[in-house]
């Protein structure tokens, strides 16, 4: 029977056992931290790329009719919200109100710019309601995950174990302790870590994701000491095979 060093087994079970506090999100006892809290709930601000659903409601459907999306037949019309893509330059065009900038805006302040547009469009004695919402966020997940790549999920609000979730979940190898998150904004991009094994990771500002975020799941350094031996064990099984097919054959 061939027999591989003992070193070389105990350096493989060292590299190949993860602790299982390692593998376990959110455990521990949370700490509060009120200025993180606050941290997380300052609204998004839209970006160039980002696709925002506009909606406009009122007595008068006829009026409001050009600002909204058709469908179906002309016995069944249905009218739904249009989405509007961000330009290169922060704009949306919009019917009769042309371009607007709203790079750098959150959604309720965008809302409050085509309302005052609005006043020189609709008379007074009528009414009428707009909603701006984002829709869908988009991040990009990499590293070790399931299913990498960009993906899109249609929520105003997304947490980081959510868009993991999506992505089918971070394998054994993947290192939880360590998550990095870039951030692109138009005030500056940065790269934030985060450890989502720990109950404290709720109090983080990147534990709700924005779009365009791009998050990096690291390889554990057990995985990177397996792949480092993969040679290693793979010389050592030759010279054994070697070294058996010479003992059998002398033995012929």
């Amino acid at each position: 029977m061939r027999k591989i060093p003992l070193f070389l087994v105990l350096i493989f079970l060292f590299s190949s056992c993860v602790p299982t506090k390692d593998l376990i999100y959110l455990s521990g006892t949370p700490k509060e931290n009120k200025e993180i809290h606050k941290i997380n709930t300052n609204p998004y601000k839209l970006q160039v790329g980002d696709n925002i659903s506009i909606d406009v409601t009122s007595d008068n459907v006829n009026l409001v009719a050009v600002f909204l999306k058709s469908s179906g037949s002309l016995s069944e019309k249905t009218s739904s919200p249009v989405i509007y893509s961000i330009d290169v330059n922060g704009n949306i065009r919009m019917p009769i109100l042309g371009e607007i900038n709203v790079l750098g805006y959150t959604t309720k302040e965008v809302r409050v710019k085509i309302e005052e547009k609005f006043a020189n469009y609709f008379m007074k004695e009528d009414s009428y309601f707009v909603s701006v919402k984002l829709d869908g966020i988009k991040y990009t997940i990499m590293g070790e995950i399931n299913s990498p790549g960009p993906k899109v999920v249609y929520q105003n609000q997304l947490s980081i174990l959510d868009a993991i979730t999506f992505s089918g979940d971070i394998p054994i190898s993947g290192d939880k302790k360590n998550v990095e998150v870039i951030r692109i904004s138009p005030n500056g991009n940065k790269k934030v870590t985060i450890d989502l094994t720990s109950i404290n990771a709720l109090n983080s500002e990147i534990f709700f994701i924005q779009n365009n975020d791009y998050i990096n799941i690291k390889a554990l350094r057990q995985k990177s000491l397996t792949e480092g031996l993969k040679p290693i064990t793979g010389i050592v099984s030759l010279i054994s095979l070697l070294t058996t097919t010479i003992l059998i054959l002398r033995g012929l």
